[in-house]
Protein backbone atom coordinates (compact mmCIF):
# COMPACT_ATOMS: atom_id res chain seq x y z
CA UNK A 1 0.00 0.00 0.00
CA UNK A 2 1.19 3.61 -1.08
CA UNK A 3 2.86 5.34 2.37
CA UNK A 4 0.71 8.38 1.68
CA UNK A 5 -2.16 6.03 0.97
CA UNK A 6 -1.95 4.14 4.64
CA UNK A 7 -1.25 8.18 6.63
CA UNK A 8 -5.04 9.00 5.19
CA UNK A 9 -6.42 5.60 6.17
CA UNK A 10 -4.71 5.61 9.42
CA UNK A 11 -5.97 9.26 9.61
CA UNK A 12 -9.82 8.42 8.87
CA UNK A 13 -9.53 5.49 11.23
CA UNK A 14 -9.09 7.47 13.82
CA UNK A 15 -11.56 10.05 13.23
CA UNK A 16 -14.05 6.81 12.54
CA UNK A 17 -13.44 6.54 16.23
CA UNK A 18 -13.71 9.85 17.66
CA UNK A 19 -16.51 10.83 15.76
CA UNK A 20 -14.02 14.07 14.21
CA UNK A 21 -15.03 15.63 11.30
CA UNK A 22 -11.98 15.13 9.32
CA UNK A 23 -12.12 16.64 5.76
CA UNK A 24 -11.18 14.23 2.59
CA UNK A 25 -12.62 11.14 4.97
CA UNK A 26 -16.02 9.88 3.98
CA UNK A 27 -18.44 10.19 7.62
CA UNK A 28 -18.56 6.89 9.01
CA UNK A 29 -22.04 5.71 11.90
CA UNK A 30 -20.52 5.56 14.85
CA UNK A 31 -21.66 3.93 18.69
CA UNK A 32 -25.18 5.49 19.45
CA UNK A 33 -25.92 7.20 16.02
CA UNK A 34 -28.53 6.21 13.54
CA UNK A 35 -27.18 3.41 11.67
CA UNK A 36 -28.74 2.47 8.84
CA UNK A 37 -32.16 4.53 9.88
CA UNK A 38 -34.13 5.53 7.37
CA UNK A 39 -34.94 9.98 7.22
CA UNK A 40 -38.48 10.19 8.15
CA UNK A 41 -38.97 13.75 8.12
CA UNK A 42 -40.49 13.28 5.00
CA UNK A 43 -44.34 12.36 4.86
CA UNK A 44 -43.20 9.90 2.11
CA UNK A 45 -40.52 8.97 -0.51
CA UNK A 46 -39.77 11.60 -3.36
CA UNK A 47 -41.95 9.16 -5.55
CA UNK A 48 -45.18 10.68 -6.72
CA UNK A 49 -48.64 8.36 -6.03
CA UNK A 50 -49.52 7.33 -9.53
CA UNK A 51 -45.72 6.75 -10.68
CA UNK A 52 -45.55 4.42 -7.47
CA UNK A 53 -48.58 2.37 -8.00
CA UNK A 54 -47.31 1.64 -11.70
CA UNK A 55 -44.61 -0.15 -10.38
CA UNK A 56 -45.96 -1.64 -8.14
CA UNK A 57 -48.73 -3.17 -10.08
CA UNK A 58 -45.77 -4.24 -12.50
CA UNK A 59 -45.85 -8.05 -10.80
CA UNK A 60 -49.61 -8.19 -10.48
CA UNK A 61 -51.59 -11.30 -12.22
CA UNK A 62 -54.27 -9.00 -14.26
CA UNK A 63 -55.79 -12.14 -15.26
CA UNK A 64 -57.06 -13.04 -12.07
CA UNK A 65 -59.15 -9.37 -11.81
CA UNK A 66 -58.48 -7.01 -14.66
CA UNK A 67 -56.89 -3.93 -14.28
CA UNK A 68 -57.67 -0.86 -16.67
CA UNK A 69 -55.91 2.69 -16.30
CA UNK A 70 -53.12 1.42 -13.89
CA UNK A 71 -55.05 0.93 -11.09
CA UNK A 72 -58.99 0.48 -11.69
CA UNK A 73 -60.87 -2.88 -11.27
CA UNK A 74 -62.44 -3.62 -14.40
CA UNK A 75 -66.14 -3.12 -13.85
CA UNK A 76 -68.39 -5.77 -15.95
CA UNK A 77 -70.71 -4.30 -17.90
CA UNK A 78 -71.22 0.12 -18.07
CA UNK A 79 -68.43 1.60 -17.27
CA UNK A 80 -68.21 5.04 -16.09
CA UNK A 81 -68.64 7.64 -12.74
CA UNK A 82 -71.95 8.98 -12.40
CA UNK A 83 -74.12 9.59 -9.40
CA UNK A 84 -75.64 6.16 -9.79
CA UNK A 85 -71.80 4.81 -8.13
CA UNK A 86 -72.02 7.38 -5.54
CA UNK A 87 -72.21 6.35 -2.04
CA UNK A 88 -76.14 7.23 -0.30
CA UNK A 89 -75.96 10.33 2.24
CA UNK A 90 -77.47 9.79 5.71
CA UNK A 91 -80.25 11.53 7.59
CA UNK A 92 -77.40 13.44 9.33
CA UNK A 93 -75.97 14.73 5.58
CA UNK A 94 -72.84 12.51 6.02
CA UNK A 95 -71.97 9.99 3.33
CA UNK A 96 -71.08 7.13 5.45
CA UNK A 97 -68.66 4.55 3.53
CA UNK A 98 -68.21 1.68 5.64
CA UNK A 99 -65.00 -1.23 5.51
CA UNK A 100 -63.28 -3.65 6.68
CA UNK A 101 -59.26 -3.65 7.29
CA UNK A 102 -57.28 -6.40 6.60
CA UNK A 103 -55.94 -7.75 10.49
CA UNK A 104 -52.95 -8.61 8.73
CA UNK A 105 -52.29 -5.10 8.89
CA UNK A 106 -49.64 -4.03 11.31
CA UNK A 107 -50.90 -1.16 14.44
CA UNK A 108 -48.74 1.62 12.34
CA UNK A 109 -50.29 0.65 8.78
CA UNK A 110 -53.93 0.94 10.67
CA UNK A 111 -52.85 4.34 11.90
CA UNK A 112 -51.69 4.96 8.32
CA UNK A 113 -55.32 4.39 7.46
CA UNK A 114 -56.83 6.26 10.20
CA UNK A 115 -54.69 9.15 8.92
CA UNK A 116 -55.53 9.20 5.45
CA UNK A 117 -59.27 8.40 6.38
CA UNK A 118 -59.76 11.22 9.09
CA UNK A 119 -58.69 13.92 6.15
CA UNK A 120 -61.86 13.48 4.38
CA UNK A 121 -63.99 13.46 7.61
CA UNK A 122 -62.13 16.75 8.66
CA UNK A 123 -62.75 18.48 5.02
CA UNK A 124 -65.73 16.74 3.62
CA UNK A 125 -69.10 15.22 5.05
CA UNK A 126 -67.83 11.39 3.77
CA UNK A 127 -67.02 9.36 6.65
CA UNK A 128 -65.08 6.04 6.90
CA UNK A 129 -67.02 3.80 9.15
CA UNK A 130 -66.34 0.23 11.02
CA UNK A 131 -68.76 -2.05 8.84
CA UNK A 132 -70.77 -3.64 11.37
CA UNK A 133 -73.90 -5.45 9.09
CA UNK A 134 -73.92 -3.44 6.18
CA UNK A 135 -74.22 -5.06 2.82
CA UNK A 136 -72.31 -2.97 1.05
CA UNK A 137 -68.81 -1.97 1.91
CA UNK A 138 -65.46 -1.88 0.90
CA UNK A 139 -62.95 -4.59 2.02
CA UNK A 140 -59.27 -3.51 2.28
CA UNK A 141 -56.73 -6.11 1.98
CA UNK A 142 -53.21 -6.88 1.53
CA UNK A 143 -52.94 -8.06 -1.32
CA UNK A 144 -52.55 -7.84 -5.37
CA UNK A 145 -50.49 -4.30 -6.00
CA UNK A 146 -52.61 -1.14 -5.44
CA UNK A 147 -56.12 -0.94 -6.57
CA UNK A 148 -59.71 -0.25 -6.42
CA UNK A 149 -63.21 -0.09 -8.46
CA UNK A 150 -64.72 3.16 -9.24
CA UNK A 151 -67.66 3.78 -6.85
CA UNK A 152 -69.73 1.89 -5.39
CA UNK A 153 -69.96 -1.49 -6.45
CA UNK A 154 -72.09 -3.39 -4.24
CA UNK A 155 -71.40 -6.26 -1.56
CA UNK A 156 -68.52 -6.86 0.01
CA UNK A 157 -66.06 -4.60 -2.47
CA UNK A 158 -62.56 -4.71 -2.75
CA UNK A 159 -59.65 -2.29 -2.61
CA UNK A 160 -55.96 -3.80 -2.89
CA UNK A 161 -53.49 -1.94 -0.84
CA UNK A 162 -50.50 -4.51 -0.46
CA UNK A 163 -48.25 -3.64 2.69
CA UNK A 164 -45.62 -2.11 2.86
CA UNK A 165 -45.78 -1.25 -1.29
CA UNK A 166 -48.90 0.62 -1.37
CA UNK A 167 -48.89 2.27 2.58
CA UNK A 168 -48.60 5.76 1.63
CA UNK A 169 -51.19 8.63 2.71
CA UNK A 170 -51.09 9.76 -0.55
CA UNK A 171 -51.84 5.75 -2.27
CA UNK A 172 -54.33 5.36 0.36
CA UNK A 173 -56.01 8.10 -0.57
CA UNK A 174 -55.76 7.97 -4.10
CA UNK A 175 -57.29 4.40 -3.98
CA UNK A 176 -60.86 5.38 -1.77
CA UNK A 177 -61.11 8.55 -3.83
CA UNK A 178 -61.55 6.21 -7.07
CA UNK A 179 -64.14 3.78 -4.39
CA UNK A 180 -66.23 7.80 -4.08
CA UNK A 181 -66.72 7.50 -7.66
CA UNK A 182 -63.46 9.33 -8.93
CA UNK A 183 -61.71 8.15 -12.22
CA UNK A 184 -58.16 10.18 -13.22
CA UNK A 185 -57.83 13.73 -13.11
CA UNK A 186 -56.00 13.61 -16.64
CA UNK A 187 -59.13 11.72 -18.05
CA UNK A 188 -61.30 14.64 -18.14
CA UNK A 189 -63.99 15.67 -20.74
CA UNK A 190 -61.72 18.88 -20.93
CA UNK A 191 -58.60 17.75 -20.82
CA UNK A 192 -57.60 18.96 -24.33
CA UNK A 193 -57.16 22.84 -22.82
CA UNK A 194 -54.62 21.41 -20.56
CA UNK A 195 -52.71 18.95 -21.14
CA UNK A 196 -51.13 17.11 -24.55
CA UNK A 197 -50.93 12.90 -24.98
CA UNK A 198 -48.06 12.44 -26.46
CA UNK A 199 -49.04 8.71 -28.26
CA UNK A 200 -46.11 8.12 -29.84
CA UNK A 201 -44.05 7.78 -26.31
CA UNK A 202 -46.65 5.47 -25.07
CA UNK A 203 -45.80 1.66 -24.50
CA UNK A 204 -47.47 -0.43 -27.44
CA UNK A 205 -51.18 -1.73 -25.94
CA UNK A 206 -51.35 0.92 -23.20
CA UNK A 207 -53.08 3.56 -25.43
CA UNK A 208 -56.37 2.97 -23.91
CA UNK A 209 -54.88 4.23 -20.39
CA UNK A 210 -55.01 7.82 -21.69
CA UNK A 211 -58.90 7.21 -23.15
CA UNK A 212 -61.39 10.02 -21.94
CA UNK A 213 -64.15 8.79 -19.64
CA UNK A 214 -67.24 9.45 -19.20
CA UNK A 215 -68.56 11.75 -16.08
CA UNK A 216 -68.63 15.78 -15.12
CA UNK A 217 -66.02 18.22 -14.59
CA UNK A 218 -68.29 19.80 -11.70
CA UNK A 219 -67.46 23.03 -13.02
CA UNK A 220 -64.20 23.45 -11.10
CA UNK A 221 -60.81 24.18 -12.76
CA UNK A 222 -58.66 21.65 -13.90
CA UNK A 223 -56.20 20.29 -11.07
CA UNK A 224 -52.57 19.43 -11.95
CA UNK A 225 -51.69 18.39 -8.71
CA UNK A 226 -54.64 16.22 -7.61
CA UNK A 227 -53.75 12.94 -6.37
CA UNK A 228 -55.59 11.59 -8.75
CA UNK A 229 -53.28 12.56 -12.00
CA UNK A 230 -51.13 10.47 -13.65
CA UNK A 231 -47.49 11.62 -13.47
CA UNK A 232 -45.93 12.91 -16.61
CA UNK A 233 -43.84 9.89 -17.85
CA UNK A 234 -46.86 7.48 -17.22
CA UNK A 235 -47.07 4.25 -19.83
CA UNK A 236 -44.09 5.90 -21.39
CA UNK A 237 -41.49 3.85 -24.01
CA UNK A 238 -38.48 6.25 -23.27
CA UNK A 239 -38.64 7.18 -19.48
CA UNK A 240 -37.02 10.56 -20.42
CA UNK A 241 -39.65 11.84 -22.62
CA UNK A 242 -43.23 12.50 -21.29
CA UNK A 243 -46.64 11.46 -22.49
CA UNK A 244 -48.26 13.81 -20.76
CA UNK A 245 -47.24 17.71 -21.77
CA UNK A 246 -48.96 20.31 -19.78
CA UNK A 247 -50.64 23.63 -22.39
CA UNK A 248 -49.39 25.85 -22.36
CA UNK A 249 -46.44 26.05 -20.03
CA UNK A 250 -45.03 22.11 -20.65
CA UNK A 251 -43.06 23.03 -16.63
CA UNK A 252 -45.92 22.33 -14.71
CA UNK A 253 -45.73 19.61 -12.42
CA UNK A 254 -48.29 17.10 -12.35
CA UNK A 255 -49.51 14.54 -9.80
CA UNK A 256 -47.79 14.61 -6.55
CA UNK A 257 -47.05 12.71 -3.40
CA UNK A 258 -48.82 14.06 -0.35
CA UNK A 259 -52.35 13.14 -0.32
CA UNK A 260 -55.58 15.43 -1.70
CA UNK A 261 -55.41 18.55 -3.19
CA UNK A 262 -57.26 21.30 -2.46
CA UNK A 263 -59.34 20.62 -5.74
CA UNK A 264 -59.74 17.56 -5.08
CA UNK A 265 -61.48 18.30 -1.72
CA UNK A 266 -64.04 20.48 -3.32
CA UNK A 267 -64.73 17.90 -5.57
CA UNK A 268 -66.04 15.61 -3.23
CA UNK A 269 -67.86 18.19 -1.70
CA UNK A 270 -69.49 19.01 -4.86
CA UNK A 271 -70.64 15.74 -5.68
CA UNK A 272 -71.50 14.54 -2.88
CA UNK A 273 -73.36 17.61 -1.46
CA UNK A 274 -71.65 18.31 1.16
CA UNK A 275 -72.64 21.17 3.88
CA UNK A 276 -69.19 21.26 5.62
CA UNK A 277 -67.37 24.94 6.02
CA UNK A 278 -63.62 23.49 5.66
CA UNK A 279 -59.79 24.81 4.12
CA UNK A 280 -57.04 22.46 3.46
CA UNK A 281 -53.32 24.23 3.46
CA UNK A 282 -51.06 21.63 1.92
CA UNK A 283 -47.89 24.04 1.54
CA UNK A 284 -44.82 25.26 3.35
CA UNK A 285 -45.97 28.20 5.02
CA UNK A 286 -49.42 30.39 4.31
CA UNK A 287 -50.75 33.24 6.15
CA UNK A 288 -55.07 33.17 6.78
CA UNK A 289 -57.43 34.59 9.01
CA UNK A 290 -60.93 33.91 9.73
CA UNK A 291 -63.65 35.19 7.54
CA UNK A 292 -64.26 38.92 7.08
CA UNK A 293 -61.28 39.78 8.99
CA UNK A 294 -60.54 42.46 10.22
CA UNK A 295 -64.25 43.45 10.38
CA UNK A 296 -66.49 40.72 12.25
CA UNK A 297 -67.08 36.83 11.49
CA UNK A 298 -70.23 35.91 10.68
CA UNK A 299 -72.52 34.00 13.19
CA UNK A 300 -73.14 30.67 13.42
CA UNK A 301 -69.99 29.30 11.77
CA UNK A 302 -68.16 26.28 12.07
CA UNK A 303 -65.48 26.28 10.13
CA UNK A 304 -61.88 23.32 10.07
CA UNK A 305 -58.37 24.38 8.83
CA UNK A 306 -56.28 21.52 8.18
CA UNK A 307 -52.74 22.07 7.61
CA UNK A 308 -50.55 19.64 6.11
CA UNK A 309 -47.49 20.79 5.34
CA UNK A 310 -45.13 18.82 3.46
CA UNK A 311 -42.99 17.74 5.89
CA UNK A 312 -41.61 18.66 9.39
CA UNK A 313 -43.78 19.94 12.38
CA UNK A 314 -46.32 22.88 12.06
CA UNK A 315 -45.73 25.64 13.68
CA UNK A 316 -49.03 28.15 14.56
CA UNK A 317 -48.91 31.54 15.03
CA UNK A 318 -51.38 34.13 15.86
CA UNK A 319 -50.83 38.01 14.75
CA UNK A 320 -54.25 38.87 15.95
CA UNK A 321 -57.07 37.47 17.97
CA UNK A 322 -60.28 38.79 19.07
CA UNK A 323 -63.42 36.34 19.62
CA UNK A 324 -66.57 36.58 21.47
CA UNK A 325 -65.80 36.05 25.62
CA UNK A 326 -68.68 33.81 27.45
CA UNK A 327 -67.78 31.31 30.36
CA UNK A 328 -65.94 28.61 29.83
CA UNK A 329 -65.56 29.64 26.11
CA UNK A 330 -68.70 28.20 24.77
CA UNK A 331 -70.16 30.90 22.70
CA UNK A 332 -67.37 31.64 20.19
CA UNK A 333 -63.96 29.27 20.13
CA UNK A 334 -61.28 28.49 18.55
CA UNK A 335 -59.56 24.91 19.54
CA UNK A 336 -56.35 23.20 18.08
CA UNK A 337 -55.78 19.53 17.97
CA UNK A 338 -52.49 17.49 17.12
CA UNK A 339 -53.28 16.15 13.96
CA UNK A 340 -55.65 15.82 11.00
CA UNK A 341 -59.30 15.38 12.74
CA UNK A 342 -60.99 16.16 16.02
CA UNK A 343 -59.99 12.90 17.92
CA UNK A 344 -56.44 13.15 17.64
CA UNK A 345 -54.69 14.75 21.21
CA UNK A 346 -56.60 18.29 21.78
CA UNK A 347 -53.07 20.86 21.96
CA UNK A 348 -55.17 23.88 22.78
CA UNK A 349 -58.86 23.68 24.41
CA UNK A 350 -61.44 26.21 23.81
CA UNK A 351 -59.96 29.70 23.57
CA UNK A 352 -61.77 33.12 23.31
CA UNK A 353 -62.01 36.92 24.24
CA UNK A 354 -58.33 38.44 23.11
CA UNK A 355 -56.13 35.65 25.18
CA UNK A 356 -53.15 35.76 23.65
CA UNK A 357 -51.74 32.55 22.10
CA UNK A 358 -48.34 31.47 22.07
CA UNK A 359 -46.86 29.92 19.06
CA UNK A 360 -48.32 26.52 19.05
CA UNK A 361 -45.92 23.69 17.63
CA UNK A 362 -47.80 19.89 16.66
CA UNK A 363 -45.84 16.25 16.70
CA UNK A 364 -46.43 15.80 12.97
CA UNK A 365 -46.84 17.69 9.57
CA UNK A 366 -50.65 17.74 10.34
CA UNK A 367 -52.94 20.33 12.40
CA UNK A 368 -56.73 20.63 12.63
CA UNK A 369 -57.76 23.88 14.23
CA UNK A 370 -61.93 24.30 14.49
CA UNK A 371 -63.25 27.77 14.80
CA UNK A 372 -67.18 27.76 16.19
CA UNK A 373 -69.74 30.76 15.97
CA UNK A 374 -72.66 31.18 17.62
CA UNK A 375 -75.54 33.33 16.63
CA UNK A 376 -75.14 36.64 18.34
CA UNK A 377 -72.43 38.62 19.54
CA UNK A 378 -69.34 38.79 17.26
CA UNK A 379 -66.34 39.54 17.14
CA UNK A 380 -62.81 40.61 14.37
CA UNK A 381 -61.53 36.96 14.68
CA UNK A 382 -58.03 36.25 14.11
CA UNK A 383 -54.94 36.80 11.70
CA UNK A 384 -52.38 33.62 11.21
CA UNK A 385 -49.65 32.13 10.15
CA UNK A 386 -47.59 28.63 9.95
CA UNK A 387 -44.74 27.46 8.63
CA UNK A 388 -42.53 24.09 9.62
CA UNK A 389 -40.16 23.38 12.43
CA UNK A 390 -37.89 20.02 12.81
CA UNK A 391 -39.00 19.21 16.04
CA UNK A 392 -40.66 20.95 19.53
CA UNK A 393 -43.63 20.83 20.56
CA UNK A 394 -46.33 23.24 22.56
CA UNK A 395 -48.31 21.76 25.76
CA UNK A 396 -51.40 22.65 27.33
CA UNK A 397 -53.27 19.91 28.94
CA UNK A 398 -52.50 18.74 32.68
CA UNK A 399 -49.80 16.31 32.67
CA UNK A 400 -47.65 14.42 29.37
CA UNK A 401 -44.82 13.01 28.51
CA UNK A 402 -41.61 14.99 26.66
CA UNK A 403 -39.47 13.04 25.12
CA UNK A 404 -36.34 14.35 22.39
CA UNK A 405 -36.66 13.60 18.85
CA UNK A 406 -35.24 10.06 18.14
CA UNK A 407 -35.44 8.81 21.88
CA UNK A 408 -37.68 5.38 20.71
CA UNK A 409 -34.95 4.55 18.29
CA UNK A 410 -31.86 5.31 20.61
CA UNK A 411 -30.57 8.26 19.89
CA UNK A 412 -31.18 11.83 18.90
CA UNK A 413 -30.76 13.11 15.79
CA UNK A 414 -27.69 15.60 14.62
CA UNK A 415 -27.76 19.97 14.54
CA UNK A 416 -31.16 20.30 16.00
CA UNK A 417 -32.67 23.24 17.68
CA UNK A 418 -35.59 22.68 19.30
CA UNK A 419 -38.15 24.50 21.43
CA UNK A 420 -40.81 22.75 23.75
CA UNK A 421 -42.86 25.18 25.74
CA UNK A 422 -45.89 24.02 28.53
CA UNK A 423 -48.53 26.67 29.62
CA UNK A 424 -50.46 26.19 32.50
CA UNK A 425 -53.23 28.23 33.71
CA UNK A 426 -52.81 31.60 35.82
CA UNK A 427 -52.32 30.51 39.43
CA UNK A 428 -50.73 27.07 38.55
CA UNK A 429 -46.96 26.04 38.17
CA UNK A 430 -45.92 22.98 36.62
CA UNK A 431 -43.35 20.14 38.05
CA UNK A 432 -40.96 18.69 35.77
CA UNK A 433 -39.37 15.38 36.68
CA UNK A 434 -37.47 12.33 34.39
CA UNK A 435 -34.11 11.54 33.39
CA UNK A 436 -31.41 12.62 30.50
CA UNK A 437 -28.39 10.78 28.16
CA UNK A 438 -26.69 13.57 26.50
CA UNK A 439 -23.51 14.07 24.78
CA UNK A 440 -21.37 15.27 27.89
CA UNK A 441 -18.97 18.47 27.39
CA UNK A 442 -17.44 21.06 29.32
CA UNK A 443 -19.75 23.57 30.43
CA UNK A 444 -22.43 22.08 27.95
CA UNK A 445 -21.45 23.44 25.11
CA UNK A 446 -21.79 20.33 22.36
CA UNK A 447 -25.18 19.36 23.10
CA UNK A 448 -27.44 20.36 25.67
CA UNK A 449 -31.12 20.54 27.48
CA UNK A 450 -31.66 24.21 28.77
CA UNK A 451 -34.60 24.72 30.94
CA UNK A 452 -36.14 27.94 31.41
CA UNK A 453 -37.82 27.97 34.92
CA UNK A 454 -39.62 31.29 33.93
CA UNK A 455 -41.02 30.01 30.70
CA UNK A 456 -39.04 33.29 29.32
CA UNK A 457 -35.98 32.40 26.63
CA UNK A 458 -34.58 35.84 27.00
CA UNK A 459 -33.88 35.26 30.61
CA UNK A 460 -30.56 32.87 32.02
CA UNK A 461 -31.69 28.89 31.81
CA UNK A 462 -32.26 28.21 35.48
CA UNK A 463 -30.85 25.03 34.25
CA UNK A 464 -28.73 23.49 31.54
CA UNK A 465 -28.35 19.79 31.55
CA UNK A 466 -26.07 17.41 29.68
CA UNK A 467 -23.96 14.07 30.87
CA UNK A 468 -26.64 11.64 32.33
CA UNK A 469 -28.76 12.40 35.28
CA UNK A 470 -32.07 12.67 36.90
CA UNK A 471 -34.25 16.18 36.37
CA UNK A 472 -36.60 17.36 39.19
CA UNK A 473 -37.15 21.23 39.41
CA UNK A 474 -40.59 23.37 39.36
CA UNK A 475 -41.50 26.15 37.22
CA UNK A 476 -41.35 29.93 38.65
CA UNK A 477 -44.61 30.52 37.07
CA UNK A 478 -46.85 29.20 34.77
CA UNK A 479 -45.13 28.46 31.73
CA UNK A 480 -41.92 26.57 31.76
CA UNK A 481 -39.56 26.27 28.23
CA UNK A 482 -37.00 23.30 27.39
CA UNK A 483 -34.35 24.57 24.28
CA UNK A 484 -32.19 20.85 22.76
CA UNK A 485 -29.18 21.97 21.36
CA UNK A 486 -27.23 19.35 19.13
CA UNK A 487 -23.72 20.22 17.14
CA UNK A 488 -23.24 17.52 14.38
CA UNK A 489 -20.75 14.99 16.08
CA UNK A 490 -22.11 12.79 18.78
CA UNK A 491 -25.61 11.75 19.69
CA UNK A 492 -26.86 9.55 22.63
CA UNK A 493 -30.40 8.69 24.12
CA UNK A 494 -31.72 12.23 24.95
CA UNK A 495 -34.28 12.81 27.35
CA UNK A 496 -37.34 11.79 28.28
CA UNK A 497 -39.53 14.23 30.84
CA UNK A 498 -43.12 13.94 32.29
CA UNK A 499 -44.53 17.48 33.51
CA UNK A 500 -47.41 17.90 35.51
CA UNK A 501 -49.43 21.18 35.83
CA UNK A 502 -50.56 21.72 39.67
CA UNK A 503 -52.38 24.52 42.03
CA UNK A 504 -49.77 26.75 43.21
CA UNK A 505 -50.20 27.25 46.85
CA UNK A 506 -51.15 30.64 48.65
Amino acid sequence: MNSSISIIFLICLVASSTGLPIKGCKSQPTSGKNVGKEDNTKTEEPLDVFSKILKVNEGMDKSAQPIVYGDVVKRMGRYATNRNSSWPKSADGTVQVPYTLSPGYGIAYQNLFMTAMQEFESLTCVRFINRTVEVNYLNIISSDGCSSYVGQNGGAQPVRLLAPACMSRGIIQHELNHALGFQHENSRSDRGSYITINYKNVKRGMENNFDIQDGTTLGLPYDYTSVMHYDKVAFAINPNLPTISTIPNPNVQVGQRDGLSVLDVAKINKFYNCDVSSRLFNTESERFSSENYPNNYPDNMNFTFLIRTPDGQVSLTFDDFSLQNSPECLSDYVRIFDGPSRRSPLLLNNTCDSTPIPTVIGSTNQMLMEFVSDGSVSSRGFSASYNTVPCGGTFFVATNNITSPGYSSGSYLPNLNCYFTVHAPIGYKISLTGTFDIESSIHCYADSLLVYGSGEEGESPTSTFCGRGLISMTSTGNKILLNFQTDGIYQRKGFRLTYTIFKEEI
